[in-house]
């Protein structure tokens, strides 16, 4: 089947890495290895992120001139290269689609919305246009493909029939990423080895990884908790590693100025065969995940067979399962994160049950082989549902 892909929040070829342009790009990956023909039908981002009106509103009429300009393309073409589906990935107020519904219903194709986040508390105010679209898209979807427990409540009251609504645990392509991950090598310690000699690293301490960009919102709000848990316990032995950057670095790493320089290392930006040794080489991946939707970071340490201390927000529980692969605490809260991370730093062997624990839960129910079985399962729905 030929599929438009649309990634309204973050396209697949955006520069700056992030969890949504990661999972734009395995769904594309997820949808061709199930045997579609996937075509990235715009790179048009219509995310605003500060309630802008005048900005929001131009970015609709851009949204809805490149749907009449889209579907003049697609009209034009024969009809053995049209799209047959429409397949929009990640849509919410801030970043709503105002393309995909518009070209799908001039062309008569179903509709398919992944990771589509309702807030009816959006319905008034700067992005109420954005909510008000993204409640059509969802109503007009043939399947709603839900990756995070946590939209379930918004999005199933606005279905027809609640089984349009597929639930998709957040995937990874497992075996792709445990090769760049090295998770052999770093059990001899092979790894750890030219990592520590790489980044200055303490070898015989605790590795603590944290993965995250440096913007305002949660993620200032979670590396300012993870600075008040580690200074809890500046007594211990540890090594943090943080992996990011962005326009709030200089403000983080105040945050961890009362460590040692060679405590806490600022790696900055790394691309992901950078990121994934340092995965398959650390002792705890620790973020406490305030406002996170679920965390691709969270869920690729896991895959590397790192243990995980985190906030247990919104789709967080979704991917870490509390005392088998990793400790959720309750979010934003430092004292119960430190002593989270303290009971783990004092017991090696609870640590290597839940590295085990990681690589089996992530094969068993994050691997893309899942995806393309549920992706497959969401078009032929749609399809029929179309037709009826």
């Amino acid at each position: 089947m030929r599929v438009a892909f649309y990634a309204p929040m973050k396209p697949p070829g955006h520069p700056v890495p992030s969890g949504d342009r990661k999972l734009a790009r395995l769904f594309m990956a997820a949808l061709a290895r199930g045997g579609h023909e996937v075509d990235l039908a715009c790179r048009f981002r219509s995310w605003e992120g500060i309630g802008d009106g005048a900005r929001i509103r131009r970015l609709q009429a851009l949204g809805e001139g490149l749907a009449r300009r889209l579907i003049r393309r697609y009209r034009a073409t024969e009809a053995a290269a049209r799209p047959e589906a429409w397949f929009t990935y990640h849509a919410y107020h801030k970043a709503p689609d105002w393309v995909g519904p518009v070209v799908s219903d001039a062309l008569s194709i179903p509709y398919l919305l992944a990771e589509a986040s309702v807030s009816r508390t959006q319905a008034e105010g700067p992005w109420a246009n954005g909510y008000h679209s993204t409640v059509s898209a969802v109503k007009r979807a043939g399947a709603v493909i839900g990756l995070n427990s946590a939209d379930a409540p918004g999005v199933l009251p606005l279905l027809a029939h609640p089984d349009r609504m597929i639930a998709l645990k957040p995937f990874l392509d497992v075996k792709a990423f445990r090769r760049s991950a090295g998770v052999t090598a770093a059990a001899n310690g092979s790894l750890r080895d030219g990592l520590a000699a790489r980044y200055h690293l303490d070898r015989q301490a605790p590795w603590l990884l944290a993965v995250a960009m440096m913007r305002d919102g949660g993620k200032l709000a979670s590396y300012a908790v993870l600075a008040e848990a580690l200074a809890r316990l500046r007594h211990r032995p540890w090594q943090l590693i943080v992996v990011g950057d962005g326009r709030n670095r200089q403000e983080i790493e105040w945050m961890f100025a009362w460590a040692d320089a060679e405590r806490v290392r600022f790696t900055g930006l790394l691309g992901a065969k950078e990121l994934a040794p340092l995965d398959g080489a650390s002792d705890l991946f620790v973020w406490p995940a305030v406002h996170e939707s679920f965390g691709m970071a969270i869920l690729e340490a896991q895959a590397a067979g790192l243990p995980v201390v985190a906030g247990d927000s919104h789709g967080v529980g979704d991917i870490v399962r509390d005392g088998e692969t990793g400790l959720l605490v309750p979010e934003g809260d430092a004292p119960a994160f430190a002593a989270a991370l303290s009971g783990l730093l004092d017991d090696p062997a609870r640590r290597a049950a839940m590295a085990k624990n990681a690589l089996s839960s992530v094969s068993d129910n994050h691997d893309i082989s899942r995806a393309i079985g549920t992706l497959n399962a969401a078009l032929a729905i749609a399809c029929e549902r179309l037709r009826t």
